[in-house]
């Protein structure tokens, strides 16, 4: 195994992150905040840690391979944590490192889970910083690299298939790091345009950066205690379709940059995707009209928690605690489901629950018919028995590791209710959950141990289980 490349690229990920503490440590000088200072010290370790490991572990082989991808990604998203967690307690807003580094791993993972139990309260330069992580983290730290730094060159489809979330990764172009750009590109002026559109609507530009950076890295931290609920009918549209937008594959805005729009609207998962969303709403506007007064408060509500929770953005505009049992069953099942496989959205992804409905069918077929020769196909495609096979393993591994958390945090003394659907939420990093940690709570009174848990749990639902399974196996490390 090439350690030295491994360490080299971590080494390059660590200083590019003290360029991304600049920007709130920016915001925090427009501000006058003495947390510039934190940002600061924070930059200077990065700077010293990354810079030791870029020049003393320079490879004469620059090659990787899968195994190495795997591990990189692993070790490089729990530096940046660990570092990027350093701000809020040298600042004094988070005292308690491991609630610091529960919030920085919320914000890389795109989770959106808080310790905060007064989010108003903190300084602007923070709150820049914990939703930036979302933008950042939400298309992957290391794709963004990938994009920007000079010289990283194409050694390294393996880093954008362990970072990238999805069962099937490819190239849009030959080159990965020419892929990596124009995701990119286009990341960055769909989060304008929503900027724009916020702008429109009277929220200023502050807190228009921060709900982007939340919605398009499917994030949902923002500036208010009660996420989205005091904003304008308006705004509460805004961000709720620029949620479903970025849960979309980001393949097919390249495929209509192109022109391709046929294959665009024949997609299979684009469909079942908006299918899902339209049906939930509809049921969940029906279930909750009751409650709601009209039914235009009960369409805007149900499309945005809707839209919310199948995105993993986890903003919301109503306590669905409230919600009559149906309504709240709908929105955990959509925290399994997910977004489009490609997107910045977490959960099993569309495209795998697609192909898992294929594959029982086809099973099923095959004990009617055993002779029968049966093939499941995606996106009007026959797949190769290796690709959905991997699917029903990831799943099988998803599940085990899911309930071994559940497991675990039922040690807690909450009610099933809440230690469930934490869990859940975390390890497909959506955030709020039910009961003690709806979407008007937090996480604040798990214990240390708990949030240690609860954060390796998104580390492994962001990166897709198997970067950090690889990098904690000891045979990963043999010799042999």
């Amino acid at each position: 195994m090439n350690y030295k490349m491994i360490l080299f690229l971590a080494g390059r990920i660590v200083l590019f992150e003290a360029l991304m503490l600049c920007l709130p440590a920016i915001v925090s000088l427009i501000y006058g905040e003495g947390c510039f200072y934190a940002f600061l010290v924070a930059i200077a370790l990065s700077l010293a840690l990354g810079g030791a490991l870029w020049k003393f572990s320079k490879p004469k082989d620059s090659v990787i391979y899968a195994k190495e991808g795997f591990i990189t990604v692993a070790l490089v998203w729990v530096l940046l944590s660990a570092i990027g967690a350093l701000p809020f307690t040298l600042c004094g807003e988070i005292p308690s490192y491991i609630d610091a580094f529960f919030e920085t791993v919320s914000g890389f993972t795109t989770t959106g889970a808080s310790i905060l139990p007064d989010v108003e309260a903190m300084s602007h330069g923070l709150l820049f910083w914990r939703s930036f992580t979302h933008w950042v983290g939400g298309m992957g730290v290391l794709v963004f690299a990938m994009a920007v730094i000079p010289d990283m060159s194409d050694r390294s489809i393996h880093i954008m298939r362990a970072e990238m979330p999805g069962p099937i990764i490819g190239k849009l172009v030959p080159r990965v790091k020419d892929t990596a750009k124009i995701l990119y590109l286009i990341y960055i002026v769909l989060t304008l345009v929503q900027v724009v559109f916020l702008l429109f609507g009277g929220m200023n530009l502050f807190d228009s950066f921060v709900h982007a950076f939340g919605t398009a890295g499917t994030g949902g931290f923002g500036t208010k205690a009660d996420s989205i609920t005091s904003y304008s009918p308006y705004l509460q549209w805004v961000i709720a379709i620029f949620m479903v937008i970025f849960g979309v594959n980001f393949n097919l805005y390249y495929l209509m940059l192109i022109k391709r729009f046929k294959s665009v609207f024949t997609s299979n998962e684009l469909w079942v995707y908006v299918c899902i969303i339209a049906v939930s709403t509809a049921l969940v506007c029906v279930n909750i009209m009751p409650i709601s007064g009209s039914f235009g408060d009960s369409l805007r509500a149900a499309f945005f928690q809707v839209s919310s929770i199948i995105t993993t953005t986890g903003f919301a505009t109503a306590d669905f605690n409230l919600w009559p049992g149906f309504s709240k069953g709908i929105i955990i099942l959509l925290m399994f489901i997910g977004g489009c496989a490609g997107s910045t959205a977490g959960g099993l992804k569309v495209s795998r629950v697609i192909i898992l409905f294929k594959t029982v069918r086809m099973e099923i077929k095959r004990m009617l018919h055993p002779r029968s020769v049966s093939v499941v196909r995606f996106e009007g495609k026959p797949l190769e028995e290796g690709t959905y096979r991997s699917v029903s393993f990831y799943f099988v591994l998803y599940m085990l590791c899911l309930f071994t958390v559940i497991l675990l945090l039922c040690l807690e003394p909450f009610d099933f209710e809440t230690n469930f659907t934490a869990a859940v939420s975390c390890f497909n990093n959506v955030g709020p959950g039910l009961a003690s940690v709806g979407p008007m709570s937090n996480y604040a009174a798990y214990s240390p141990a708990s949030k240690l848990l609860l954060s390796f749990a998104m580390l492994f639902g962001r990166l897709e289980i198997f970067p950090l399974i690889i990098a904690l196996s000891p045979g990963t490390w043999s010799k042999k």
